[in-house]
C-alpha cells in the first residue's frame, strides 16, 4: 500500500495555525493525528479523564454542603419542617410497600425482603440533612436486591434490576441530592447509576426488560432539574448579597461625596478669614505708625504664611472638585436667604410658614453666628424642604430658626400629605438629604433629631452651637440619629430650591 509520508517540520515562516487549533508545540516529523488532541489538555486526554474521575470520586465521598438542613433559612416554620415531613411520609409509605412487593411479586423471604426494604427506605430520612450519605446506603441496597431477585424471578414476570419501589425512592433521593450537592457529585451519581444498571442488564439479559434504560433517563432528568433549581437559588442568594454590598458602597460613596461638598463650601468660609488676615497683616505697617522693624517683619511673615495657606487650600480644592466642574463665584448662602428659600417652596405648591428670630432676620448674617453654622443652617432647611416637596407635596410645613441658649435651633416640621404619593422613583436613589444634614451637624458639633410624627408628618430638628469653641469640637463618634441611618425622606438634595 502507498501510505502518505508524514509532513515535514514547519518552517519559521510558515503561516500561523487557525484560531481553533489547540495550542502546543509544532508537529515534528513523527507526529501523528493524535498529537493535537494530546496537546488539548495538560498531560493528554488520559490525564484529563483521570483528573475528572478523581474529582467525581472526591465529590461522592465528601459532602459539599453544611450540616444545616434543606430550607433551613426559610422564613416560615412550616417551610423549614417541609423536608422532614416529606422524608417521613416517603419512608412510611415505601417501607411496607417495598417489603410487600418483594415478598408477593418477587418471591423473596420475609427476612430478606425486610432487610432490603429497610436498607432502601429508612435512609430516606436523611434526605433533608445528608442525602449523599443516604445514597451510599440506598444504592448498594438496590444492587443487593437485584442480585437476590436473580434466582426467584422468572423472565417476563417482573421489573428487573430495579423494582418499582426502588425506582421511586431513588428518584426522590436523587432530587434531594441535586438540591444540595455540587455538579461533580451529581455527574458521579448518574454515571454510577447508569453503569451499574447497564452492567446488570448485560449479566442477565433474559431478566432485563429495558427498565434500567428508563431509570437512567429519569435519573438524569431529575438531577438536571434539581441541579438547575439549586444553581438558581445560589444565583439569587449571590444577587442579594451583591445588592447588599452595592447598597453599602452607595451609602459610603454618598457620604464621601457629601463630605467633599462640605469641604468645598468650607473653603470659601476659611478663605475669607485667611484673606482678612493677609490684608490686615500687609496693611498694619501703614495703619499703625511707629512700628519697630521686628514688628513689621512679624506682620510680613504672618501675611506670607496666610498667602501660602490660601495657595495650599486652592490646590486642595482642585483635588476635591469633581472632574469637569468649575468653582462657584457666588457667595455661600446663609440665614439671610432662608426667606427666599421658603418663598420658592410656597411657589412649588407647599404651604410653608417661616418663623425666624429678629436678630437673625433678613440682611447680612448676624456676627454672633459663625459662618459654618450660618451655611449649615441654610443647607439643612434647603434639604428638608426639598424632601417635603418630593415626599409630601401640599403638606403644611413650618420652618423655625431661632437662638435657644448657646445654640441655634433649626426646626422644619411638615404634616401628612393631602394625598398618598408614590415613592417608586425615589427608591434606590441614594439620597443626600439626611446624610448631608448629619454631616453638617457633626461639622459644627451640634445634634440632629429626625423622624416621622404620629400624624404621618416628619420632623427635622438641628441644634447648632453659636460659640466658636463648641463648633470646633465635633462629636467623637459618627452616630446615627435615634430613628436610624436611612429614612424614607433620605433623598437627593436639590441644587436649586426654586425648582423642586
Amino acid at each position: 500500500m502507498n501510505e502518505p509520508t508524514p509532513p515535514p517540520p514547519p518552517r519559521p515562516t510558515a503561516p500561523p495555525r487557525p484560531a481553533s487549533a489547540p495550542s502546543g508545540p509544532p508537529h515534528g516529523p513523527t507526529s501523528g493525528p493524535t498529537s493535537a488532541p494530546r496537546a488539548a489538555g495538560r498531560g493528554g486526554p488520559v490525564a484529563a479523564a483521570g483528573r475528572l474521575l478523581r474529582e467525581m470520586l472526591y465529590a461522592l465521598t465528601h459532602s459539599s454542603h453544611p450540616a444545616a438542613p434543606l430550607l433551613a433559612d426559610a422564613p416560615k416554620r412550616w417551610q423549614r419542617l417541609l423536608p422532614y415531613a416529606v422524608a417521613l411520609a416517603l419512608t412510611a409509605v415505601l417501607l411496607p410497600v417495598t417489603i410487600q412487593v418483594l415478598t408477593n411479586d418477587y418471591g423473596l423471604s420475609g427476612g430478606i425482603a425486610g432487610a432490603v426494604g429497610a436498607g432502601q427506605a429508612l435512609p430516606l430520612l436523611l434526605i433533608a440533612h445528608r442525602p449523599l450519605q443516604a445514597w451510599w446506603v440506598v444504592f448498594p441496597s438496590g444492587v443487593a436486591a437485584a442480585t437476590f431477585l436473580v434466582g426467584p424471578l422468572q423472565p417476563g414476570k417482573g421489573i428487573w434490576p430495579w423494582p418499582a419501589p426502588t425506582i421511586v425512592g431513588m428518584l426522590f433521593l436523587l432530587f434531594g441530592l441535586a438540591l444540595r450537592e455540587r455538579r461533580a457529585a451529581l455527574v458521579g451519581v448518574w454515571v454510577v447509576t447508569a453503569v451499574t444498571g447497564l452492567v446488570l442488564g448485560q449479566l442477565e439479559p433474559e431478566l432485563s426488560d429495558g427498565t434500567q434504560v428508563l431509570t437512567i433517563v429519569l435519573a438524569g432528568a431529575v438531577l438536571i432539574i434539581g441541579g438547575a433549581l439549586r444553581e438558581r437559588g445560589e444565583a439569587q442568594r449571590a444577587l442579594v448579597e451583591q445588592e447588599t454590598i452595592s447598597e453599602a458602597e452607595r451609602a459610603h460613596r454618598t457620604l464621601l461625596e457629601e463630605r467633599t461638598r462640605i469641604a468645598r463650601e468650607l473653603h470659601d468660609v476659611v478663605a475669607h478669614h485667611m484673606s482678612m488676615i493677609t490684608v490686615q497683616a500687609d496693611s498694619a505697617p501703614y495703619r499703625i505708625g511707629g512700628l519697630p522693624d521686628a514688628a513689621q517683619e512679624e506682620f510680613a511673615s504672618i501675611a506670607a504664611s496666610a498667602r501660602e495657606s490660601l495657595t495650599e487650600m486652592r490646590r486642595l480644592l482642585v483635588v476635591l472638585r469633581s472632574e469637569g466642574t468649575e468653582g462657584e463665584r457666588a457667595p455661600q448662602p446663609g440665614l439671610d436667604r432662608i426667606q427666599q428659600l421658603v418663598e420658592a417652596t410656597v411657589r412649588a405648591g407647599v404651604p410653608a410658614e417661616l418663623s425666624i428670630a429678629a436678630e437673625l432676620g433678613p440682611g447680612p448674617g448676624s456676627p454672633a453666628v459663625p459662618q459654618a453654622v450660618d451655611l449649615s443652617a441654610y443647607r439643612i432647611v434647603q434639604e428638608a424642604l426639598a424632601n417635603v416637596v418630593r415626599h409630601a407635596p401640599g403638606a403644611v410645613t413650618r420652618v423655625s430658626v431661632r437662638p435657644e441658649g448657646p445654640d441655634l435651633l433649626v426646626l422644619v416640621v411638615n404634616g401628612p400629605a393631602p394625598e398618598p404619593t408614590s415613592r417608586v422613583e425615589a427608591k434606590g436613589a441614594g439620597g443626600h438629604g439626611l446624610v448631608g444634614m448629619r454631616e453638617r451637624v457633626r461639622l459644627t458639633g451640634g445634634t440632629l433629631d429626625t423622624g416621622p410624627l404620629p400624624d404621618g408628618g416628619f420632623r427635622v430638628a438641628a441644634r447648632l452651637p453659636l460659640t466658636a469653641s463648641a463648633a470646633a469640637e465635633p462629636p467623637a463618634a459618627d452616630r446615627p440619629d435615634e430613628h436610624g441611618e436611612h429614612d424614607e425622606h433620605d433623598e437627593p438634595e436639590q441644587k436649586d430650591a426654586s425648582a423642586p
